[in-house]
């Protein structure tokens, strides 16, 4: 799969140490310029659903898993690998320096069914909901978001606004183009 990005947030002096290894992957489904994505009230942006691979799945099996639980989508079908970001971040744990991130992306689609999501309480407790919504109205939230530096803001958001960014270019050119 094509490496789309390495990042390595600001606070890490090096990607040495005490790494703890994070691989996790995330669907793209589009309708037109719509896209679904999650939206998270406590940090006021938009993000790719998906997540962390469990050590006895693949990333297609983790893909498909964390699709149906964030959003309820049914019926998921993987297209096609979009690319992976390559990322470093502190880690909040003590016995780990670091985490190394893989964040792979893959274009799907889904049923137009969708069941009820099944979030984690952290996820629920951070207001995240599945919502369609115009891949550049997302671009242009996000943007606004990491523009203000608000006080919310993670780190991932860079990463997900540069993702929303390629999908923009590769399946929209023309509007690209226009914007630009």
């Amino acid at each position: 799969m094509q490496l789309l990005k390495k990042m390595i947030h600001p606070d890490l002096a090096s990607t040495e140490g005490r790494t703890f290894p994070r691989t996790t992957a995330r669907g793209i489904i589009l309708q037109g310029e719509n896209i679904l994505l999650m939206y998270t009230k406590h940090y006021n942006d938009y993000s790719f659903p998906g997540g962390g691979v469990d050590s006895k799945e693949n990333l297609l099996e983790g893909l498909k898993r964390e699709l149906m639980e964030e959003t309820g989508a049914q019926n998921i079908q993987v297209l096609e690998p979009f690319g992976y970001i390559d990322e470093y971040r502190p880690h909040y744990k003590p016995e780990y320096d670091l985490v190394h991130m893989e964040s792979y992306f893959y274009r799907c689609t889904a049923s137009d069914e969708f069941l009820e999501p099944t979030l984690e309480d952290y996820e629920k407790n951070n207001g995240m909901q599945a919502l369609w919504v115009n891949i550049f109205d997302a671009l242009d939230h996000n943007r606004r978001v990491i523009e203000n530096k608000e006080a919310s803001m993670g780190f991932s958001i860079l990463r997900e606004t540069f993702v929303l960014e390629e999908i923009a270019k590769k399946y929209f050119p023309d509007k690209v183009n226009e914007s630009a």
